[in-house]
């Protein structure tokens, strides 16, 4: 595969895992209480966070 597919390759798997990440999110927030969020909402908040960042560098080094 050449190296141009294979990084697109890469970005469309990594955008496939945020987009899981974010959905898990959601179903944690929409869950939790309104007053309070768990100790995992707010992991998964930074874990989206992180891989979100990831990925814009990612698109940004081409």
């Amino acid at each position: 595969m050449p190296p141009k597919e294979a990084r697109q390759a890469q970005l469309e798997a990594d955008s496939a895992a945020l987009l899981e990440l974010a959905k898990q999110l959601k179903a944690e927030v929409d869950k939790s209480n309104k007053d309070t969020l768990s100790l995992s909402v707010i992991r998964k908040a930074t874990e989206v966070e992180k891989m979100a960042r990831n990925l814009k560098e990612q698109m940004r080094s081409q």
